[in-house]
């Protein structure tokens, strides 16, 4: 059974850089399609980045694109989310999440079954 854990979140000021992890374990993460999710106080929960099952392919919300990077480190059996440029609005819990076998990078968080705990991120000057 896999299992998700994301490290990596705190306090940044604006401008400022952060990369977030999502370790697996019980399974090879590159066999799912790994999403990073964001949710802010009173927000719904939205997808922002996603990395395809076996390095097939990429996707970012148009809120973060050109600012984020997901990356995949097999040997680590691990997934990052490189965030550049911060925002304060870039503040929230940051999840990640997999979807087996997925091809195609949805951003929906439906389409993930498994969650990490989640990862607080403050962008604050």
């Amino acid at each position: 059974q896999l299992q998700l854990v994301e490290s990596g979140g705190g306090y940044v000021e604006p401008g400022g850089s952060l990369r977030l992890s999502c370790a697996a374990s019980g399974a090879t993460l590159n066999n799912y399609a790994v999403g990073w999710f964001r949710q802010a106080p009173g927000k719904e929960r939205e997808g922002i980045a996603c990395f395809s099952c076996c390095g097939f392919s990429t996707n970012y919300a148009e809120s973060v694109k050109g600012r984020f990077t997901v990356s995949r480190d097999n040997a680590k059996n691990t997934v990052y989310l490189q965030m550049n440029s911060l925002k304060p609005e870039d503040t929230a819990a940051y999840y990640c999440a997999a979807y087996y076998g997925a091809t195609m990078c949805p951003l929906a968080r439906y389409e993930y079954g498994i969650w990490g705990q989640g990862t607080q991120v403050t962008v604050s000057s």
